[in-house]
């Protein structure tokens, strides 16, 4: 299928080590990307190796680049999106059979951020960057142009129909990758959420596996050795389980289960807006992670130009809510009377705390500006960009650049008597959250007329708001 007339220039980068859905992968992301590019990069292990040489790839003039995993199978048309996105990074929600909804397997970056990935430092004695070198990479080309990953939910099925050698070695090194302070119970959940059948038993071996072959706290070398070796291990231990061969995959299978899945989130085309109205430090990236798991897509601390205009116009029409269900930060406090009249309908969240505590993380964490320049080497209007917007929300909401703590006070207490003046008589329309004083799902869920998940509720560590 042909790119779009005066659409941007897309390239898209399909990694694959043999999955089952491979084809499928790709036809379907041609459908729904139509991109004037297509790149595989095929049986390039282990995943460092497939990082580095998808990196190496011309991109020519492109505006993005999508890496897509060739267990994803792209179900909507994401082209709409990609020819408005000015986001840096994007990395879409999916469904995926042992965890759920989860941001993982489709990223949208900025064809400038994939230089600064290719550019980047990276410690690769270092165990974060062998379990995540893609993370790793992005992390350090983002600093500085984008604080916040942007998510966005689409539908897209993740890890469905896989060989069982493949599901055992994805599995194995999902263990290993949750065994983080955050991440421990969130995997933990999902595990003893698992069915029967022989796709979970698989993925039981492979925990059991892991758990038992790498320690806890393990240095990076073994770590290394052990993902290394992992496609022949998951190879040997499925044989030894004597599972029957898979059958063909069709396409009428892949869309009877992407039905399933949509109809199991309950959210249908026409979304209510959901607007976080809480300070920085008061759990609105917790609270960001909680509205996409109930199938909210919603921006967190937008830096493009085109939010940014928005912001200095103050008329609250963002041009990223065309394609966002709303906003989970301070990004709405300065407009929400007008995304209120705007969006009739709406639901608002005031994520609060308890202000001494605030204060005190405010203060260890007060942003400051961004240095000058680029990790680049050279002028960069993306970093320009960022530091403007965060230093017109500062100023906007908090009225000062220095850390003032009476000052800041006040502000606490007047934005808070604001917001619930402002709802006065509406409490279909605010809720009061203190997500860092243990409130979660037992609120925020009846609120918008949501299941509540099985899963915790999210508990993400807030960073530095930016300049």
């Amino acid at each position: 299928m042909s790119p779009p007339a005066g659409g941007r220039r897309v390239h898209l980068v399909l990694r694959t080590v043999g999955e089952r859905t491979t084809d499928l992968a790709l036809d379907l992301a041609v459908r729904h990307i139509r991109p004037h590019r297509a790149h595989i990069v095929d049986d390039v292990r282990p995943f460092w190796r497939a990082v580095d040489l998808m990196l190496d790839i011309d991109y020519e003039d492109a505006s993005c680049v999508v890496f897509l995993d060739a267990d994803c199978l792209i179900l909507e048309d994401l082209r709409p999106f990609l020819d408005a996105n000015e986001l840096a990074f994007v990395e879409c929600y999916v469904h995926d059979p042992f965890r759920g909804r989860v941001p993982c397997g489709v990223h949208i970056v900025r064809a400038d951020v994939v230089e600064r990935m290719r550019r980047a430092d990276v410690g690769r004695d270092d165990v974060a960057w062998v379990l995540r070198p893609e993370g790793t990479r992005l992390e350090s080309a983002l600093r500085g142009v984008q604080d916040s990953v942007q998510h966005r939910g689409a539908h897209i099925l993740h890890d469905h129909f896989q060989h069982y050698d493949h599901v055992f070695a994805k599995i194995a090194l999902r263990e290993l990758r949750s065994r983080t302070e955050a991440s421990r119970p969130v995997f933990a959940a999902a595990v003893a959420g698992w069915g029967r059948g022989p796709d979970f038993d698989v993925a039981r071996a492979a925990v059991d596996h892991a758990r038992a072959h790498v320690a806890e706290g393990a240095p990076a070398a073994e770590v290394r050795r052990y993902i290394e070796r992992l496609p022949r291990t998951a190879l040997h231990e499925v044989e030894a389980m004597g599972l029957p061969d898979l059958p063909a995959l069709t396409l009428r299978e892949v869309l009877r289960t992407g039905e399933r899945a949509r109809a199991a989130t309950g959210r249908g085309a026409d979304r209510t807006k959901v607007f976080g109205l809480g300070l920085p430090r008061t759990g609105t990236r917790s609270l960001r992670a909680a509205l996409h798991l109930l199938g909210y897509h919603v921006a967190h601390y937008p830096v493009d130009r085109a939010s940014l205009d928005a912001l200095v116009r103050g008329d609250g029409r963002f041009p990223l809510l065309e394609h966002y269900d709303g906003f989970a930060d301070v990004t709405a406090v300065p407009c929400y009377r007008e995304l209120d009249a705007l969006h009739r309908g709406a639901k608002f969240v005031l994520t609060v705390r308890d202000k001494a505590g605030w204060l005190a993380s405010l203060e260890r964490n007060w942003p400051r500006d961004a240095a000058p320049g680029s990790p680049c080497g050279r002028a960069d209007d993306a970093r320009g960009a960022a530091r403007e917007t965060r230093r017109f929300v500062r100023e906007a909401v908090y009225g000062c650049r220095a850390f003032d703590a009476g000052r800041l006070s006040r502000v606490y207490d007047e934005h808070v008597a604001a917001v619930r003046t402002h709802f006065a008589g509406r409490p279909g329309d605010l809720l009061v959250l203190d997500i860092v004083g243990g409130e979660g799902w037992e609120r925020l869920a009846p609120f918008l007329g949501a299941s509540t998940p099985a899963r915790p509720f999210p508990a993400v560590r807030e960073r530095t708001m930016g300049g």
